[in-house]
């Protein structure tokens, strides 16, 4: 039996990358999962791979509409709700201020935090009267960028230190009755894309050449881990019996980043005015 036999969580981006690997594993044990994923290819496979395991929801976290059909269809489908995780995300691919022009960077924050920050927030009130009835929890996934710079660019580092400090309000705001989270990653290769704002959309962090030699380089342990490796925490702080005392935290998987930190950002050498 596992961790999370007879628990019901719904997952956003739950269709590729880290989404689809803690999607995967949720269900090794023993939940259920409400899958909400923007692309329709991406979620039929999920269902043809997992099958009655798992229910989608085609929609946009940025939507609250979306957020709110999504949480209808779990307990439609399941009865309950007992954790939402809020995992969808996008990229900025490490643009620095300099680069952008006025009117790019606006749009580039408005779709970028629009994701990262509001799409996690609308999910949490759009979960929270079901989690409340099953006195679940919600685990928001993070970053490394979340607490160190270098991560990404200006953009993806505020929207990453915006979520630390949602989860540190929300678990202010919900306790006793809900328990909040997150869940800290270093870099992975995965489906991670980026902005329509600077012609990024089609790209991914797992095209990028030399990215796992890059993760390997800066991080103690020497490693650059899978999607998979990074799911055990999310499970930890998904079952009340192993972290039923537990909220407000961030669970940093990050390497050892925290006792090193990012060594290879060299700054502002190169601006000119």
């Amino acid at each position: 039996m596992g961790w999370l036999e007879g628990k019901i969580a719904l997952i956003t981006g739950g269709g590729a990358g880290l989404g689809l690997a803690l999607t995967r594993r949720f269900v090794k044990e023993g939940a259920r999962i409400l899958v909400m994923e923007r692309d329709a290819e991406r979620a039929a496979k999920v269902k043809d791979e997992l099958g009655d395991k798992v229910e989608i929801h085609v929609g946009d976290v940025t939507s609250y509409a979306d957020n709110e059909a999504a949480v209808a269809k779990a307990v439609e489908s399941f009865g309950q709700l007992d954790c939402f995780v809020a995992n969808a995300g996008v990229f900025d691919f490490f643009k620095p201020l300099a680069e952008y022009k006025g009117d790019e960077l606006a749009a580039a924050f408005d779709e970028l935090m629009a994701v990262n920050l509001k799409g996690g927030l609308l999910g949490a009130r759009a979960a929270l009267p079901e989690l409340v009835r099953s006195k679940g929890n919600m685990i928001f996934s993070i970053s490394n960028s979340g607490f160190y710079t270098g991560g990404g660019g200006p953009v993806y580092t505020a929207s990453k230190h915006g979520v630390v400090g949602l989860v540190r309000q929300l678990a202010h705001e919900l306790a006793p009755k809900v328990r909040v989270n997150g869940v800290a990653p270093g870099g992975m290769h995965t489906n991670l894309s980026g902005l329509k704002a600077t012609d990024t959309d089609n790209q991914s962090l797992k095209a990028m050449e030399g990215f796992d030699e890059l993760i390997i380089g800066i991080t103690p342990l020497r490693m650059a881990p899978t999607p998979e490796q990074y799911c055990g925490p999310y499970v930890l702080l998904a079952s009340e019996e192993n972290a039923a005392p537990t909220t407000g935290v961030v669970i940093n998987t990050d390497g050892g980043l925290g006792v090193r930190g990012i060594m290879n950002v060299n700054g502002g050498d190169e601006l000119e005015i």
